[in-house]
This record gives C-alpha cells, sequence and structure tokens, in this order.
C-alpha cells in the first residue's frame, strides 16, 4: 500500500486541485480508490512450504532420459512478451504489482511494473548480461550498475544470477549439469528429486516424470543450506512450429537469508497473458532525463519501489 500512499500525496499537492471543493471531491474519489486497493492487497499470494521426495531410489536409464529432457529446457522457445501480477514479499515488506515483461533468451530483458487500482507506472527495469537499469518513476532516481548477483539481490531480493533469474521469469531453466554430476535420485509424492553437484555447492531438481515438467530448483551452498528455490506451476502447453512444450504460469522465487538481506524473501510471478517467440527485437531502455543516478555497485540495500 505504500505506493497508493505516495500516489494520493502526489496528487493532492497538484496546482489544478488547490481549490478547496475540488480536493475535497478528489479525497473522496482517492479514498474510494484506496478502499479498492486495499480489497487487492488483501489477496495476496505468497508461497508455502513444499514436501520434497524422501525416499532414495536407483538412477535408472528411464530417470536419466527425463533429466536430459526436462533440463534441456525448450530451446525452441526463444523470447517471451507477456503481462503478469507481481506479488513481492520480504520480512519488512509486502507489495503487489503489475508487470509487463519481456525477454529475448540468453540476452537482454525488460520488465515495465505498474501499480494500483489504474495500473500506475512506477519502475521502468532493464537488464543485459552486463548492465542493470531501474528508472525508479515515483522518486526520478535511476539506478545503474553492474549486472552482478549481488546487485539483483539489492533490488529484487533475488541473488540467483542474471541467466537463472531471466529463464526463472520465462519459467524455462537449463541445467547444465551433466548425468555425471547427480550425486543421488529420491522419489515421493509422484515426484523424483534429482540432487545434483554445482560449482558453488548443489542443486536440487525436482521432476514430475507425468507431464515431464520442472517442478522446483533449489540452490545449495557449498555446506548444504538453501540459498534460493524456484517452483513452477499451472502450465500450459505452447506449440510454436511443429513443437511443444509444457510452460508454467506460475513462477515463484524464495531467498534466503544471505549477506545482504536476512529472512525469507519471495517474488511469486502469475501470467496473464503471453506471447513466445514474437519477431526479434532488441530491447530498448531509453535514459530518463533529470533523474537522481544512483550507482548500485555503491550503495547498501535499495528497494525499487
Amino acid at each position: 500500500m505504500g505506493i497508493s500512499v505516495a500516489l494520493l500525496s502526489s496528487v493532492l499537492s497538484m496546482p489544478s486541485l488547490k481549490h478547496e471543493g475540488m480536493k475535497q471531491k478528489t479525497v473522496l474519489v482517492l479514498a474510494l480508490l484506496l478502499v479498492l486497493l486495499a480489497g487487492g492487497c488483501a489477496d495476496f499470494k505468497t508461497v508455502g512450504k513444499q514436501e520434497l521426495p524422501a525416499e532414495q531410489t536407483a538412477l535408472l536409464a528411464e530417470h536419466a532420459e527425463l533429466y536430459r529432457e526436462v533440463t534441456a529446457a525448450a530451446p525452441f522457445i526463444r523470447s517471451l512478451d507477456g503481462y503478469a501480477d507481481v506479488w513481492i514479499t520480504t520480512p519488512k515488506r509486502k507489495q503487489r504489482v503489475f508487470s509487463n515483461i519481456q525477454i529475448n533468451r540468453g540476452g537482454e530483458s525488460r520488465m515495465m511494473v505498474s501499480a494500483g487500482f489504474i495500473n500506475w507506472p512506477v519502475a521502468d527495469m532493464f537488464f543485459n548480461r552486463d548492465s542493470l537499469y531501474v528508472h525508479d518513476m515515483l522518486n526520478n532516481r535511476l539506478f545503474l550498475g553492474r549486472n552482478s548477483d549481488a546487485n539483483l539481490e539489492k533490488i529484487l531480493g533475488v541473488n540467483s544470477g542474471y541467466q537463472l533469474l531471466s529463464e526463472s521469469l520465462l519459467g524455462l531453466v537449463t541445467i547444465s549439469e551433466p548425468l555425471s554430476a547427480i550425486t543421488s535420485v529420491k522419489q515421493g509424492s509422484g515426484m523424483l528429486l534429482f540432487t545434483v553437484a554445482s560449482a558453488t555447492g548443489s542443486k536440487e531438481v525436482v521432476i514430475d516424470p507425468v507431464t515431464q515438467t520442472l517442478t522446483a530448483l533449489l540452490l545449495k551452498d557449498s555446506i548444504g543450506r538453501t540459498t534460493s528455490e524456484m517452483r513452477f506451476k499451472n502450465f500450459e502447453r505452447i506449440t510454436l512450429d511443429g513443437q511443444s512444450a509444457l510452460v508454467p504460469k506460475e513462477i515463484a522465487l524464495l531467498l534466503y537469508n544471505s549477506g545482504i538481506s536476512v529472512g525469507e524473501h519471495q517474488l511469486v510471478i502469475s501470467y496473464d497473458e503471453r506471447q513466445f517467440n514474437k519477431p526479434p527485437r532488441s530491447l530498448r531502455f531509453a535514459l530518463p532525463k533529470k533523474a537522481k543516478v544512483v550507482d548500485i555497485d555503491d550503495v547498501a540495500f535499495q528497494s525499487w519501489l
């Protein structure tokens, strides 16, 4: 609701509303809008705990083939352009926003973020392999810096790295570790869990063998602590040029205690509509004029809302 208060303050300060009668009518209208907004805040989506497969089993030939197929993550899907509700939950705040998400797989990504009953634009976020730009429209601030794990965490509360973040938003995460990196396989609740050794610790890859989809991915550090978790649900079949895949419409990213932030942070994305493989184009970001520039590399945790 922080954006709603800011919106109310900014509207009441407009010169055209200085007349007392007009101001009183505007207050009544905005009060009604805030009530509607409050109702939307009550319908808040958070992520509950998920029971993981726990029964040890052998790595069978069909398991290996399933792992190869699912971790390839439908490479024929190259881009996404969609509209989604986004819920952000941290120990200090809850926020629901609406976003136009554009992703060129393996390239750049952009999120145009709106909030409130009238979809008031609040942020324009642009990522490429090297750089990160966030225009905080409410306060006319431009955050810019390297596209690093630390800077992504400062802005989004997710420290999974740019490639993993962009593929998570797409709903298709490529897992590069080969079969030889699998250290164990567990089964339970109709799922298979592959534990895979990685460069920074390990990954737990949860796959539904019936639908052949990735339903969860947990990243663990070198001592076995879960640092990030991704969950995927509400799958939709996408067919392009004779090839098809099930792609999730709802994605949840969870970040646990890290060096920058304490407690659990959640980012839930639920797509209302989306298109895949639109004609190739570059996602351009126009630098705003007269915005206060903030170097993300030189600051601590910064909220863009």
